[in-house]
C-alpha cells in the first residue's frame, strides 16, 4: 500500500511572487491610494458625463456663491469719498456710479482706483471697503503751485508740473506765481526754485516765461526783464541780486538785465534813459575847453 503524498509547505512560485510583489512599497501604495483614487475619477467621469447633471451641478454652485456672495456682512451701502474738494468729490461719485447696495464680490477696486486717479487734480487713491459696508476712497489731491499761461488758456500746475485743472480767472489765484511759455510745465521745479531765490523782489516780481524750452526770464514790474542761463540759473540770480542791492542796479532805468553769460553780463536801458545819456555826452563834447 502506497504512502499518502505529504503536502509541501513551500509556496508555489505565484504566490511566492504575489507576497514579493505586495511587499513593493510602490505597489502597495497603488492599491491603498491610487486603485480608489481611480475608481472615484471614473464614478465623477461618469456622472458629469451627463449634460443635465452637469449643468444642475452647476447652477448649485453659482447659486450657493451667490446666497454667500449676497450676505449682509458682504454688502456695501454706502459710498464715502475722503479729501477731496466738494466739486472733485462729486465728480468722482459720478464716474463710479456705483448702484447701492452691491456686494463688495462684485466690485473691482483696482478698475475704480484707475478711474479716480485718471482725473487731473488726484495725485492717488485708496480704495477700500470697510466694516459696516463702507466703500472708503480716500483722496490725496495735487495741490496747486503756479499758475501756467499756454496758448489754449490758463492751467494750474502742482509742484512737479501735474496739471490740475484749468481756470480762466487769473484774479482766483493772486497768490500763486505765473509762468508763461513753451515748455514751462517740464520745469515747474526749477521755476519755484528761482521764484524763491527772488524773494527781495516779491513785490515786483510778474512771472517767469520759459524762453526756447531750455532757459528762463524773469519779469519785473516797469517792464524789466532779468535774462537767465540756461544753467545755474538759481545761483546766478542770487549772485545779480547781491550784486544789485550793493549798486541798486534793478532800482534805475534799465529794461533788460542779461545774465545769460554770467562772466559778461550787460544790461538795457530805456528810451529816456539813453536819450538822457546822449544829451549829457552831447553836452560833454560841446562844452569849451
Amino acid at each position: 500500500m502506497s504512502r499518502p503524498q505529504r503536502h509541501d509547505p513551500a509556496p508555489s512560485r505565484w504566490s511566492y511572487r504575489l507576497n514579493r510583489l505586495w511587499l513593493t512599497p510602490g505597489y502597495r501604495r497603488i492599491l491603498r491610494l491610487g486603485f480608489p483614487l481611480f475608481l472615484m475619477a471614473g464614478a465623477a467621469a461618469w456622472y458629469l458625463s451627463d449634460a443635465q447633471r452637469l449643468e444642475a451641478l452647476r447652477d448649485s454652485y453659482a447659486e450657493a456663491r451667490r446666497a454667500i456672495e449676497q450676505r449682509p456682512e458682504f454688502m456695501v451701502n454706502l459710498l464715502s469719498v475722503e479729501g477731496a474738494s466738494p466739486e472733485l468729490a462729486e465728480a468722482v461719485r459720478e464716474t463710479l456710479a456705483l448702484r447701492l447696495p452691491m456686494s463688495s464680490f462684485d466690485m473691482d477696486l483696482e478698475s475704480m482706483r484707475r478711474n479716480v486717479i485718471a482725473f487731473n487734480a488726484v495725485a492717488d487713491a485708496d480704495l477700500r471697503v470697510r466694516t459696516g459696508g463702507v466703500l472708503s476712497v480716500q483722496i490725496t489731491e495735487r495741490v496747486p503751485a503756479v499758475l501756467w499761461r499756454h496758448p489754449r488758456g490758463l492751467s494750474l500746475l502742482d509742484a512737479d508740473g501735474h496739471m490740475v485743472a484749468g481756470t480762466s480767472d487769473r484774479g482766483a489765484w493772486p497768490d500763486l506765481p505765473l509762468v508763461a511759455g513753451e515748455g514751462a510745465e517740464e520745469a515747474i521745479p526749477e521755476a519755484l526754485s528761482l521764484i524763491a531765490a527772488a524773494a527781495p523782489l516779491e513785490e515786483r516780481l510778474r512771472g517767469l516765461v520759459r524762453m526756447g524750452e531750455r532757459r528762463w526770464d524773469l519779469v519785473l514790474d516797469r517792464n524789466q526783464r532779468i535774462l537767465l542761463p540756461e544753467k545755474y540759473a538759481v545761483s546766478t540770480l542770487e549772485r545779480l541780486l547781491a550784486l544789485s542791492k550793493g549798486r541798486q542796479m534793478l532800482e534805475r532805468d534799465v529794461t533788460v538785465v542779461d545774465f545769460r553769460n554770467p562772466r559778461r553780463p550787460t544790461v538795457r536801458l530805456n528810451r529816456n534813459a539813453v536819450l538822457e545819456l546822449r544829451n549829457i555826452r552831447d553836452t560833454d563834447i560841446g562844452a569849451p575847453l
